[in-house]
C-alpha cells in the first residue's frame, strides 16, 4: 500500500512543499504540494531528483578510510577515534591553528549541521575556519552587521506587494531565489506585472529572469557600483528622497550624501555602459513608485566592489522610503528567530596569516585557504576538516587548492561522495540522505518573502548502522573530548532545540513542534511587516549609515574608474545558474544532467568574429592562473565583451567516484578565477569580472 508524505525540499533556498508517494522504501512519485500556502504546488527538477540521490549506488553509506588508492569501510567508533587522535596530535605539535575547517553550502540547508556542527568544531579552537559564505554572500552579512547590528538582519524584497522591483545580478527564475526565499517566483513576477508593477533586471546576460522582466539593461561585469552611485547621486541631486520612520532613525545621512556628490550619472554612465538618461530615468521611476525595492544578489556580491554595492543598495532603499516598508524591503520575523537567539557577529578581530585579510564572524576568506596550507611557518594548516563542501570546484584557483590538499598531513570529510575535494581525505563520514532525516529550515525562513514555518518528518526510515549529520558531529566531539581528557557536553536532538526556540520566539504563543506536526503542509504566519525599529541591534539603536570603510571605499572607486569598463578587445568572465543545478554535487544524477549540454562558454557573435572564431568551436580560455578548453556557443544573450561559464563543473580529475558526473565533466570556471582578485574590504572572492582571453584551441 502506498503512503503520501508531505515535506519541504531543502536542496535550494526556495523550500518548496512536496508530496512524496512511497511504497515501503520505494519512492513512487515526487510532486509539488498544492496545499503548501508558500510554494503553492510549485516544483522544479531538483526536487524530483531527490529519488536519484536516495538510490544512487555511488552515495557513501558507511565511513570509509583511504589506504593508498583504495577505500575501505570502517566502523563509526573506529573512525571517530582515529579522527580525534590525529587532530589532537597535530594540534599538540603545531598549535590549534594547524587544523583548518571548510564548511560547504549544503550545511545551511541541513539543520543538524546548523545545530550541532560546533559541538565538535568549537573544540578545535582554530582560527583557520572557512566556508562558502566568502565565495557568495559575505557582503550582505557585513553590511547588515554595520547598519542594523546583526549579520542576519538582511532585508528581503516584499515581492508580493511591490510596484517597482529593481534587480541586479540575480536570476531567481533559475535559482528559485537567493537570500530571498521565494518559491513559485515565476508566478509572483506575473502577479507583479499583472497589478501594473514593473520588474527591471540589470545583468551582463539576458538571463531567464531578464527574459520575463519588464525591462532588461545590459551592464558590464564589475561595474554595478557605477550604476548604483549614479542612481543614488540622482536621488539626492533631484531631491527625490522621501521621509520615513527608518530615515528618521538614521545616523550619517548628510555625510553619505556629500560623499556620493562627485559620482553623477553623467560621470558614471561611461563606466557601466548604461546611458546618462537611462540612469536618471531609472532613479526617477524608482522614486516615483509608491512601493519599490532594489535588490542585488550573487552577481553584485562576487565582484571587487561587492560590499560597497550591497551598502549602496541599502542606502537607495532607505532614502526612497522603501526600507522597512510594505512593498519595499522588510525583515522577516520567523518562528525560529535566529536574530534574537544569537550574537550579531564580528569583523576584523584577526587577519589571515599570509595575506592579512580580515576574518568575519570567526571565518577567514576562502580565497586564502590554499596559501594557508602551502605557506610554511607557524599556523600553517596541516590538517583539514570539510563538511558538505567541494572547494576544489567552488573556490578561486581550484587547481592551486587541489595541489594544496594533496600535501596535507591528514584530512577528514563529512560527505556523501568521493568527489574532487574528498578524494584527498583520509576518512570520509557520510550522513543519512535528505529523505532519511527530519528537517526544519532554520536559515531560509529568515530570508523568506513571507513568514512561514514547517517541520518535516523523515520520509524513509534511518538505515541500520547509519548516522545523521548531527550524530556524526556529536560522535566526533565526544571522541575528541575523551582524547583531550575533557568531559563531553550534554546535548539534545535538533528537533528539541527547534521546539525550545519556537516556544520562546515571536510566535511562541501558538507554535511548538507538536503543533507543527499537526500541520504537515506548514503554517503561514502572514506577510512581512515593518519591525526594524524595535529589533535593530546596533549599539546606538539607530541605522549607522556612514560606515567609514564604505566612505573610504568610494575613494577606491574614484581612483579606479577608468579601469571599470573593459578595454578594447578585453573579455570579462561571469558565471551562470541553471534550474537543474545548484552546486557541483548535483551532477551525478542523469535526470539533472540530461538534455542539451549546459557547460559551454557563451560568447557574443561579434566577439567571436573579431577573433576569427566560430559557433561550436573548441576554444581555449585563459586567465592569469590557468586555461581550460571548452566548446563555445554564439549568443546575443551576453553583452559584447562578456563570456559566461556555469559554476560547479570540471569533473575530470582522477580518483573520484561519481560516474555520471564524470561522463558530463565540463570544465571548472574556478580553474580560471583568481584567488588574488577579491573585494579588499572583506576578502570575498570576485569570481565575476575576471579578465580572460579566448583563442582557438
Amino acid at each position: 500500500m502506498s503512503v503520501t508524505h508531505f515535506r519541504a525540499c531543502h536542496l535550494c533556498e526556495a523550500i518548496c512543499g512536496l508530496a512524496i508517494e512511497t511504497e515501503g522504501e520505494r519512492i513512487l512519485s515526487i510532486k509539488g504540494d498544492a496545499q503548501d500556502s508558500f510554494s503553492r504546488g510549485h516544483i522544479c527538477p531538483k526536487a524530483v531528483a531527490l529519488q536519484d540521490i536516495q538510490n544512487d549506488p555511488q552515495r557513501l553509506r558507511q565511513p570509509v578510510k583511504r589506504v593508498g588508492d583504495e577505500w575501505h569501510t570502517i566502523g563509526w567508533d573506529e573512525a571517530f577515534e582515529l579522527v580525534a587522535h590525529r587532530f589532537a596530535a597535530i594540534q599538540r605539535e603545531h598549535g590549534n591553528n594547524a587544523v583548518g575547517v571548510y564548511m560547504g553550502n549544503p550545511n545551511v540547508h541541513n539543520y543538524g549541521s546548523m545545530t550541532h556542527g560546533n559541538y565538535f568544531l568549537g573544540q578545535l579552537r582554530t582560527r583557520q575556519r572557512y566556508s562558502a559564505t566568502s565565495v557568495d554572500q559575505l557582503p550582505h552579512h557585513l553590511v547588515s552587521l554595520w547598519l542594523y547590528g546583526h549579520m542576519l538582519m538582511i532585508p528581503i524584497p516584499d515581492i508580493d506587494h511591490t510596484d517597482f522591483f529593481l534587480m541586479l545580478g540575480a536570476n531567481p527564475i533559475a535559482s528559485n531565489g537567493s537570500i530571498m526565499t521565494v518559491p513559485d517566483v515565476g508566478k509572483r513576477i506575473k502577479e507583479l506585472k499583472g497589478r501594473g508593477g514593473k520588474l527591471v533586471v540589470v545583468d551582463p546576460r539576458r538571463s531567464e529572469t531578464a527574459e520575463v522582466a519588464s525591462e532588461h539593461l545590459f551592464i558590464q561585469p564589475g561595474t554595478d557600483v557605477a550604476l548604483l552611485l549614479g542612481l543614488l547621486n540622482t536621488l539626492f541631486a533631484e531631491e527625490l528622497t522621501k521621509a520615513s520612520p527608518a530615515l528618521d532613525a538614521t545616523l550619517g545621512l548628510n555625510e553619505v550624501a556629500a560623499a556620493v556628490r562627485p559620482f553623477s550619472a553623467e560621470k558614471m554612465a561611461a563606466h557601466c555602459g548604461i546611458t546618462v538618461e537611462q540612469i536618471k530615468q531609472l532613479a526617477r521611476d524608482f522614486a516615483a513608485a509608491e512601493r519599490a525595492v532594489c535588490y542585488g544578489r550573487m552577481g553584485v556580491s562576487v565582484q571587487r566592489y561587492g560590499t560597497l554595492c550591497q551598502w549602496l543598495i541599502q542606502v537607495i532603499n532607505l532614502v526612497t522610503g522603501n526600507l522597512d516598508a510594505p512593498g519595499g524591503s522588510l525583515f522577516p520575523e520567523p518562528a525560529f528567530d535566529v536574530v534574537s537567539k544569537g550574537r550579531g557577529g564580528h569583523f576584523n578581530a584577526w587577519q589571515s596569516r599570509v595575506s592579512g585579510l580580515p576574518e568575519f564572524n570567526g571565518e577567514l576568506p576562502s580565497a586564502v585557504l590554499a596559501e594557508e596550507i602551502l605557506t610554511p611557518g607557524e599556523g600553517q594548516i596541516r590538517a583539514l576538516f570539510t563538511s558538505a563542501g567541494n572547494p576544489v570546484l567552488s573556490t578561486p584557483n581550484g587547481r592551486q587548492l587541489d595541489e594544496a590538499l594533496a600535501g596535507l598531513d591528514f584530512m577528514v570529510s563529512v560527505d556523501l561522495y568521493i568527489n574532487e575535494t574528498t578524494r584527498h581525505a583520509d576518512i570520509i563520514l557520510p550522513p543519512t540522505s535528505s529523505l532519511e532525516h527530519d528537517h526544519y529550515d532554520i536559515t531560509f525562513n529568515n530570508f523568506a518573502v513571507r513568514n512561514v514555518t514547517r517541520y518535516n518528518e523523515p520520509v524513509l526510515p534511518k538505515p541500520e548502522g547509519a548516522l545523521h549529520d548531527w550524530e556524526i558531529f556529536v560522535g566526533l566531539g565526544q571522541a575528541f573530548a575523551r582524547v583531550n581528557g575533557q568531559p563531553a557536553r550534554e546535548t539534545m536532538p535538533p528537533a528539541e532545540m527547534v521546539d525550545l526556540a519556537m516556544r520562546s520566539g515571536p510566535h511562541g504563543e501558538r507554535l511548538s513542534l507538536a503543533e507543527l506536526q499537526q500541520h504537515p503542509h506548514g503554517i503561514d504566519l502572514g506577510p512581512l511587516q515593518p519591525n526594524l525599529l524595535r529589533r535593530i541591534q546596533t549599539e546606538s539603536k539607530k541605522i549607522e549609515l556612514a560606515q567609514p570603510l564604505m566612505l573610504q571605499d568610494l575613494q577606491r572607486v574614484a581612483a579606479e574608474l577608468q579601469g571599470l569598463m573593459p578595454q578594447q578587445g578585453e573579455l570579462r568572465l561571469i558565471g551562470r545558474r541553471h534550474v537543474r543545478s545548484n552546486n557541483s554535487w548535483m551532477h551525478n544524477y542523469q535526470r539533472l544532467v540530461k538534455g542539451k549540454p549546459r557547460d559551454q562558454l557563451l560568447m557574443h557573435p561579434r566577439d567571436l568574429a573579431e577573433r576569427g572564431l566560430q559557433d561550436g568551436q573548441l576554444v581555449t580560455v585563459r586567465s592569469r592562473i590557468g586555461a581550460v578548453n571548452v566548446l563555445v556557443s554564439a549568443t546575443d544573450e551576453v553583452a559584447q565583451g562578456v563570456v559566461s561559464l556555469p559554476h560547479g563543473w570540471g569533473h575530470n580529475r582522477s580518483g573520484t567516484q561519481i560516474e555520471v558526473a564524470e561522463r558530463n565533466a565540463g570544465v571548472s570556471v574556478n580553474d580560471l578565477t583568481d584567488e588574488r582578485f577579491f573585494d579588499p574590504v572583506t576578502g570575498n572572492a570576485a569570481v565575476n569580472g575576471v579578465r580572460v582571453e579566448v583563442v582557438a584551441a
